[in-house]
């Protein structure tokens, strides 16, 4: 019997409408149709043109489906949230899936799994040793693992294999950059560094320039580096890579500030031999930065709602670019909007708690003008159903929604 999955399991077809009927949007396909900005309510609405679901979460979602109708009988796991987006993963629960705690320790993590359970794998990918740990189990294997993190692996391997260590530009914790710091072990010697952010960066830049020294360096970076790891030696030669739901424009400074600290240490000569990097942000988180920017560029919204979980990386790379340009709010389900008053319940971000506002969106203001986007977990549906609460907070439904500048049409009904 076949254990393994990485291709689907067959049932594309038979799950399409499934999908469709969950995660779908009449109004979404509505917006796209009036060019991505509407009007109702006294309100325009500027939808960015590359926003949701990316590739790689629908085609995770659709094995989970599949998974489902293949092993009806069996029972199902979720290793960890299979993408970070709430209403998704809620949805899977009431299939029968069962999402199982984060941790560390693949033995506790998959203690409830058994013999010919059926595991999914999630999008960010699992950790070397839990792949391991679950092979040993003999559960069945259903491997959505986005091409783009398997490629950041392929990358990171050859560093770890011709003896550089592996820079991430990520957050230490979160299962992609675990799970590809993993794939550096696999090579005798292998190590890991993660930086977060740009001060993070400065750090490992003046240890190479020798003003920081090894214990306050390995006191900076305890829980993200790899056991054992000596600045003196690892740093020798870095390769980088990051996690790929980050912000382009600080990977691509971390990336610049690592290789002029290294170009002012080894000269041009040695830089090769030292340092070496490659773009590993994948393409859907790129379009979707990108497409903010654009709006901002062509039509600069007065407001900006940003839709998607609060623990996904690649929405708040969102945040804050829209962030820097207007004010933003950034929330993870239409259930954080009151379709009678419209008060929000937003998160700024940064913050592990959430506010409520009342006038964000002033009724009485003419003219006003919302940019909307979301990040690669959220699903159509739920972008729609926060859409119909503003304007149902507004005395509007969707089917109120026109283009930009024309009458408003009773007959155009959106359902």
């Amino acid at each position: 019997m076949q254990t393994y999955f990485q291709k689907g399991l067959g049932l594309k077809a038979e799950v399409a409408p499934l999908l469709d009927q969950d995660y779908g949007s009449n109004v979404i396909a509505r917006l796209r149709e009036l060019g991505y900005a509407a009007e109702a309510g006294g309100l325009t609405i500027r939808l960015a043109r590359e926003f949701g679901f990316c590739y790689g979460v629908d085609r995770a979602i659709e094995y989970a489906y599949e998974a489902k109708r293949r092993f009806p009988e069996r029972r199902l796991f979720l290793s960890g949230e299979i993408i970070h987006n709430p209403s998704v993963n809620q949805n899977l629960r009431d299939m029968g899936f069962t999402i199982l705690e984060d941790g560390r320790d693949p033995q506790k993590r998959y203690a409830p799994v058994a013999a010919e359970d059926v595991v999914v794998l999630p999008a960010f990918g699992v950790t070397v040793e839990e792949m391991k740990h679950l092979r040993a189990i003999g559960a069945v294997l259903v491997d959505t693992t986005c091409g783009s993190v398997l490629n950041v692996w392929k990358n990171v391997s050859k560093y770890a294999r011709d003896g550089f260590t592996v820079v991430i530009h990520g957050k230490h914790y979160h299962e992609e950059t675990r799970a590809t710091a993993s794939q550096a072990l696999l090579h005798k010697g292998g190590a890991y560094l993660c930086v977060r952010d740009e001060s993070e960066t400065e750090v490992v830049c003046d240890f190479v320039r020798g003003r920081v020294g090894r214990e306050a360096f390995l006191a900076s970076f305890a829980p993200a580096v790899s056991e054992g790891f000596d600045p003196a030696v690892h740093l020798e030669r870095i390769g980088l890579a990051n996690q790929t739901t980050m912000l382009m424009s600080e990977s691509l400074k971390v990336q610049e500030l690592l290789r002029r600290v290294y170009l002012e240490r080894y000269g041009e000569a040695g830089l090769a031999e030292r340092f070496r990097s490659f773009d590993t942000i994948c393409s859907a988180t790129q379009d979707r930065q990108d497409a903010v920017l654009r709006m901002f560029e062509e039509t600069p919204p007065d407001v900006m709602l940003v839709i998607g979980g609060y623990n996904s990386s690649n929405t708040q790379a969102l945040v804050r670019i829209c962030s820097a340009k207007c004010p933003t709010y950034y929330v993870e389900s239409p259930e954080c909007i009151d379709s009678g008053t419209g008060a929000l319940r937003h998160r700024a971000l940064g913050s592990a708690v959430s506010e409520t506002v009342e006038d964000w969106l002033p009724k009485g203001a003419p003219n006003v003008t919302l940019g909307v986007t979301a990040g690669a977990s959220t699903p159509d549906s739920v972008v729609a159903k926060s859409i119909e609460r503003i304007l149902a907070s507004r005395g509007a439904r969707a089917s109120d929604l026109r283009a930009v500048g024309s009458p408003a049409d009773p007959g155009s009904g959106v359902s």
